[in-house]
């Protein structure tokens, strides 16, 4: 997720891709042998949620982000909006309105001059529970792509302030110039306090549905490759974006001259509403998120 890149684009549509987009009934699942057997070829698998069961996600992987967080997003987190149903991780927006519990009218700062909240979601982490350094992640999703829906898989350092603790967005999704675009992305700090490095792929989503008109009512794998040398993403086992790491070495100025790859980082699932879309259209509440599995392996090279 961007915390300091504007590229969006506003668009109200409420169908994209020609296919209503925001919720779907569980589907049949695939929990496949991998994560039975702790092994998907020369990898290991060091840490999972195939969200079996029902209720809040397990506390002792995932945490929450609450409140408005960050890009001055419409949405306020809140844990409610994450649970478990049908084998799945359901993240939700909903359209709401109720008072601010951060509102103070003294205050210039976004996160607290907004006195009513018009819109919750939800955002879980894994921060202070589960980081790691290289390896493999796959993320089987079913995303939103009505407009005004910004769902992502991603992950952050956290030994330094963004950016210099580095991001990588396995996954975002939101109107790019009025497009629906499927977005991967490896972002570190430049050589100034205003200089934010991006290495960032664009792929359409008719570059998908082209392909299969039902592509937005099926789940998807994203997939990190990440080693000493590179960060590969991964959409369906189709390359998205492959950053060499000789090239995400931060600055000194905010970075201290480290390369933020080379340390833990810690995962995120969210779903943001896009303001930069003018209107978000009522009918597509609750918008809905569906995860049916996170994993992370490691090779035996790298324990």
């Amino acid at each position: 997720m961007k915390q300091a890149k504007w590229i969006l684009s506003m668009c109200g549509a409420a169908i994209c891709a020609g296919v209503m987009l925001c919720s779907f009934a569980p589907s049949n699942k695939h929990k496949n042998k991998a994560a039975k057997s702790g092994k998907q070829g020369e990898w290991e698998l060091v840490w999972h949620d195939e969200f079996n069961g029902n209720g809040a996600p397990d506390p002792t992987r995932w945490d929450y982000e609450t409140g408005f967080v960050r890009n001055y997003e419409r949405q306020w987190y809140t844990p409610e909006n994450a649970y478990r149903r049908g084998g799945n991780l359901v993240i939700e927006a909903r359209e709401t309105d109720f008072a601010c519990p951060s509102y103070d009218p003294e205050s210039g700062n976004w996160r607290h001059s907004r006195e009513r909240v018009h819109w919750t979601s939800a955002s879980v982490v894994t921060k202070d529970r589960f980081t790691f350094t290289y390896g493999r992640l796959e993320v089987r999703a079913r995303i939103p792509v009505c407009a005004g829906a910004w769902p992502a898989i991603w992950l952050l350092g956290s030994d330094w302030p963004w950016p210099a603790n580095g991001e990588i967005d396995v996954l975002e999704y939101y109107q790019l110039n009025g497009q629906p675009t499927i977005l991967a992305n490896v972002c570190w700090a430049g050589d100034t306090e205003d200089d934010t490095q991006w290495d960032s792929s664009y792929t359409p989503l008719k570059h998908f549905t082209a392909r299969d008109g039902r592509w937005a009512e099926r789940f998807h794998v994203w997939r990190m490759d990440w080693d000493e040398q590179a960060i590969r993403l991964y959409l369906d086992d189709e390359l998205l974006n492959e950053t060499p790491l000789s090239r995400t070495v931060n600055g000194k100025v905010r970075g201290e001259g480290i390369n933020p790859f080379h340390y833990p980082q810690y995962l995120l699932l969210n779903l943001a509403l896009d303001t930069r879309v003018e209107h978000i259209d009522s009918s597509l509440f609750p918008i809905r998120y569906e995860i049916d599995y996170v994993r992370v392996y490691q090779s035996s090279r790298h324990p």
